[in-house]
């Protein structure tokens, strides 16, 4: 055999591992399945960027996020089986353990109160005290009435001395029209913006500045019973990666995020971007036991939860061995 034979052999016998290897199938990805706490949003970014990033993929996930009928079963879905993993709201996950359902939350999504008392900028409510003899519209009944009686009582008004409103999700309609004095459960990046894209101005008396214990407002729940840490805690790297570009590439994380549907290329969303990205979780999976403690505590006093659960009982970080 000649020595360019010999050569050409010795090549080709060395490229077969690289090319057996180019011939097999991609390996398979790991399927889950995220429900949404209501259609997407700017709240929603490092989800979507993830998925166009391309970080689900990297981390050996396919992700299907889908967004919910109705916004008060997402964590029901879990609970059932149905889903693995929801968004959902940590003072609500307080109500859903005593209601006995089987959740645990296992990361953090948005890690501040985005609810705030709003009321019109140039209307006759200064300060909260001012609230006595007022109308207040709500939507979603218990919480946000053990928020509003907190605030009330540090200037000694009792829920008796106003007019309690169920707007639904009529929030800043039912403001800007009249029907209501102020409105709790608005969301500072969405409803602030909302009246001022409407030519009338709002300000928000933030929850956390109001004697309210601080809490994470947007959670990703499981299924302890079922839940598989693993695929968790590779989904909740993948967001951490895609907070990280956001906090560091806004804007183009903006275009990336809006570029994915043309409703969310409007200017409501566009200045709810930039209320919203800087409240993102930078450590999704870690959680403040504390904060749990003494959020679960204030329903307790509030008389909303017959018991105090364990921070165990509420939320785990995946990642802890």
């Amino acid at each position: 055999m000649s020595n360019f034979l010999k050569k050409r052999l010795c090549a080709a016998l060395k490229s077969l591992p690289l090319l057996a290897l180019l011939a097999q199938p991609a390996l398979a990805q790991d399927k889950m399945t995220l429900i949404l706490d209501w259609f997407v949003n700017p709240d929603h970014g490092p989800i979507i960027v993830a998925q166009e990033k391309g970080y689900f993929a990297d981390a050996g996930l396919e992700v299907e996020v889908i967004a919910p009928a109705d916004p008060a079963d997402p964590p029901k879905l879990v609970a059932a089986g149905k889903a693995d993993l929801a968004i959902g709201y940590q003072p609500q996950l307080h109500l859903q353990l005593h209601e006995g359902l089987p959740l645990t939350r296992v990361g953090t999504l948005v890690a501040t109160p985005l609810n705030c008392l709003l009321v019109l900028e140039d209307g006759p409510i200064k300060t909260t005290a001012d609230l006595a003899d007022r109308k207040i519209g709500f939507s979603v009944a218990g919480v946000e009435e053990a928020l509003l009686s907190t605030i009330l009582g540090q200037h000694g008004i009792g829920m008796d001395q106003i007019e309690l409103v169920n707007v639904n999700w009529s929030l800043s309609p039912s403001l800007m029209s009249g029907q209501v004095d102020a409105v709790i459960g608005a969301f500072r990046n969405f409803e602030l913006n909302q009246m001022e894209i409407e030519g009338v101005g709002g300000r928000c008396f933030y929850l956390e500045e109001e004697g309210l214990p601080a809490y994470d407002e947007l959670i990703y729940l499981a299924n302890p019973d079922t839940m598989n840490r693993d695929v968790i805690a590779r989904f909740l790297a993948a967001t951490e990666k895609a907070t990280q570009f956001i906090i560091n590439h806004p804007e183009e994380s903006w275009e990336i995020f809006s570029g994915t549907a043309k409703e969310l290329q409007d200017e409501l969303n566009a200045k709810a971007w930039v209320d919203t990205y800087p409240r993102f979780a930078l450590r999704p999976a870690a959680f403040d036991a504390g904060r749990y403690a003494r959020f679960e505590a204030f329903l307790k006093d509030a008389g909303l939860v017959p018991s105090i659960n364990p921070v165990s009982a509420m939320a785990i970080d995946v990642t802890a061995q």
